[in-house]
This record gives C-alpha cells, structure tokens and sequence, in this order.
C-alpha cells in the first residue's frame, strides 16, 4: 500500500455515548467517504440544511471544545478527539452521521475511535494526499499564551507546555512527531479538569455529561479517578490530541512545527486562520510517486487494503 495516498475507512464505525456537556445520549456512525470529500458531519436529527463541513472557517465556538456550524446556524461541538484520531490515523474522508448536537464523550480520549478505526481497517484510493506546507513563522498570542508553527522540510511536529498554579499539574511540556512517533499514548489521554472548576462548568451549562468514567478530576495534589493516569504526561498528552483535532481542522497533513504554551481550541483556530490569510504563509502540495518517502511511517500501523 502507498502511504501517500488518501485513505478512508473500509467498513461503517458504530458507537454511542453522551456528550460531556449536553448530557445528551448521542449515536454515531462513520461511513467510509470518497477521495477529495474531506469529513463532513450529518446531523441525522435534522431533516434539512443538517451537513456541517470540517472546516477551520466554520468553527463557531471554542468555549470548552470545539464547534463547528453551517450556514443556517446548524452545529456539531467536541469534535475535537474525533477529529485528533483521524488525522493520527491517516483518515483523510469520512461522513460522521450523528443524532444529536454533541459527538458522544467516550472515556473522554480517542482511544474507542482509534481502536474501532484500526478493527474496521483502512481503505488505500489511488488519489494523492494532500500537504500544507509552512514556509515562514507565523505567532498568535494572547497574553501569557501562545501558539506559533515554523516551518519544517520534512515533519510535522506539535510541542505543548501546560502552566498550572495546582501543584499536581504544575508545568508539563512534550513533543510529538505526528507521523513518526507511537501515538498511543495521545490517543489514551483522557479530558481533565480541576475539582473546583466544577462549579463553573455547571454556571455556564456545560459539564452536565462529565463524570469519572470520562474525565480526569484533580482535587488539590491528587487524581481522584480510580487507577490514576494512564500516562506520566496524560494531562499535556491530551492537549496534543486537542490540538491534532483543531489543525485537521486546516482539511490538510501540514508539515510544519507547532509549538503552543498554555493555548486551547481558540488559539490553534486563531492560528489556521492567520496561516491562510496570506499566500506568502504556506503552500500546498499533492504528494505524488515517492516523494518525501518516510514522513508519514505512523500510519502503517493501521491496517490497509489498496
């Protein structure tokens, strides 16, 4: 199989669950898509004007996740996990039919989407991937955060630091190799939250499907989840994956390197946008033949079939 080629699902994905800030039970379906149609989201509840497409320009709120609306005002929110396992899994199409406003939580990571991609296996098309290729240093900042990506000739790189006053957190920075390194430890990393931002959350009437069973709680200098944390860095891990998401967001694999310190789901699409606003940022790329040969080497931990 050709690592270079856009790649979409071999057989329909069913899962169900609740959205962690609707509370709403929702059913999910992710059907294979043809080449050059991207993901698109269904709302399977409407009976019209229900596609929403995955588009940086069509994100509508960043409040706690990432949303994305249509033209008539229809939307999908936290599709962030979703979005972070197709693009660690090398998914470049899929139609996701869903019955409600919220994709369904799971145990608050990518894992249940990555293990159901990876039982399902992946279909090779013939058609050439798609690159966004950085060619100069673009920088958002609000504040103490920020978020910039310089360019890279051959990878594509996402380093993330996390600053908490909570002992527990303190500062945690890793950096990933999105087409290189093992990912298994992003995809596992879990959604968190402080136990005094509870309350917060319940004033601005979200949070209503959180729970332990998927996410991690911190109280003063400790995890209360039965079993702790999966991983040594799963609480910065799981910003990676965040940030995995909200760049797919971009419709492209982008070789370039990111780095963003204390940043969310607001700064990473402030910086899509900044990216193509000008020409003179980027430029795009069909991989062809064998070209770049050994960038993408994660992907062949999923199955295939040409």
């Amino acid at each position: 199989m050709s690592i270079l080629t856009q790649k979409t699902l071999k057989k329909s994905i069913t899962l169900s669950g609740v959205g962690i800030h609707t509370g709403v039970k929702s059913n999910l379906k992710i059907y294979p898509a043809l080449p050059n149609t991207g993901i698109n989201f269904i709302r399977t509840d409407l009976k019209k004007n229900n596609i929403i497409r995955a588009n940086y320009k069509n994100v509508s709120n960043t409040t706690l996740c990432t949303t994305i609306s249509n033209e008539y005002g229809n939307k999908v929110s936290t599709i962030e996990h979703l979005m972070g396992a197709f693009y660690g899994a090398g998914i470049d199409n899929a139609r996701v039919e869903v019955d409600s406003e919220e994709i369904p939580i799971m145990d608050g990571s990518a894992k249940c989407f990555v293990d159901r991609i990876k039982e399902v296996e992946i279909e090779t098309s013939d058609q050439p991937i798609k690159i966004l290729k950085i060619k100069k240093k673009i920088t958002v900042q609000e504040n103490e955060k920020f978020i910039s990506i310089t360019k890279s000739n051959i990878s594509s790189d996402i380093e993330f630091e996390i600053k908490y006053k909570n002992k527990f957190i303190n500062v945690q920075k890793n950096k990933i190799n999105l087409f290189e390194d093992n990912l298994e430890n992003i995809f596992n990393s879990r959604t968190f939250c402080l136990y005094e931002d509870i309350e917060k959350l319940k004033k601005l009437n979200l949070g209503k499907g959180g729970s332990l069973d998927n996410a991690i709680v911190i109280k003063d200098n400790k995890v209360i989840n039965q079993g702790g944390l999966r991983n040594d860095l799963e609480l910065v891990n799981h910003k990676i994956l965040d940030c995995m998401g909200d760049l797919f967001l971009s419709g492209y694999k982008i070789i370039g390197s990111v780095f963003c310190s204390q940043g969310g789901h607001n700064l990473t699409n402030k910086l899509l946008r900044e990216i193509f606003s000008h020409q003179s940022n980027y430029s795009l790329i069909e991989i062809k033949g064998k070209e770049l040969p050994h960038i993408f080497a994660n992907y062949q931990n999923f199955k295939s079939t040409a």
